[in-house]
């Protein structure tokens, strides 16, 4: 049986010493592999462009191009990583312009060494790595000072959907897993999988939190 490929990691933030502590703990973890690191915005968008990335670990506040413009910058690139987004304050309004930007999530950098390393994993397989309930959070944040022409666009674009599909974007609009969403539909997991690609098609998103914010929208409209 072929071994999986390791998950390939780049680092972005202006501080070293935070470099060097996440490649420890993820290096010393199997089947992650920190390709690439980088102490500015620019620097992460130059070393995009060298090396195949899965997941990038992305600074939200750096000088020059900070980490939101290089989120955004990334993931128009050809083949965008998903990127998330890293803050020392879970209070910073950063954070929700970061994820309006197209970030997957979100961590405080203090997080614990195995749950930072759970999280790559989960945002690779295109999971959540937000609690439900800092989701939907994040989302009314996000959504809060949504214009008309916004609302009406996720409206638009939600009714392209079917009505399974409808249902499975409000799922994850509610913080459900991949597998959750499988129980709670009676569907195979890869079925779920299948929708949600098909979803990310039709909404023009790339993520599972952009799902979201497309949904809460669309419901204040």
């Amino acid at each position: 049986m072929n071994q999986a490929a390791p998950i390939r990691v780049m680092i972005v933030d202006d501080d070293p010493m935070v470099i060097t502590g996440i490649r420890g703990i993820l290096q010393a973890t199997e089947g992650i592999d920190v390709v690439a690191s980088a102490l500015s915005g620019e620097e992460s968008i130059e070393k995009a462009s060298l090396h195949y990335l899965d997941v990038v670990l992305m600074d939200i506040r750096m000088p020059g191009i900070g980490g939101i413009e290089a989120t955004q910058r990334l993931l128009n690139g050809v083949r965008p990583p998903k990127v998330v987004s890293l803050t020392s304050m879970s209070s910073d309004d950063h954070l929700f312009r970061a994820l309006e930007a197209g970030a997957a999530g979100y961590l405080l950098k203090d997080i614990g060494p195995w749950d930072l390393a759970e999280a790559v994993r989960k945002v690779h397989a295109g999971e959540p790595i937000l609690a439900p309930q800092s989701l939907r959070q994040v989302i009314a944040k996000v959504t809060s000072n949504s214009d008309h022409r916004l609302q009406r666009e996720a409206v638009a674009l939600l009714a392209g959907l079917t009505d399974r599909e409808r249902q499975i974007a409000e799922l994850v609009a509610e913080g459900l897993s991949n597998q959750e969403i499988a129980e709670e539909t009676f569907m195979s997991l890869a079925t779920v999988k299948t929708h949600l690609n098909r979803i990310n098609v039709k909404l023009d998103t790339n993520n599972r939190v952009r799902i979201a914010t497309m949904v809460v929208r669309a419901q204040t409209s």
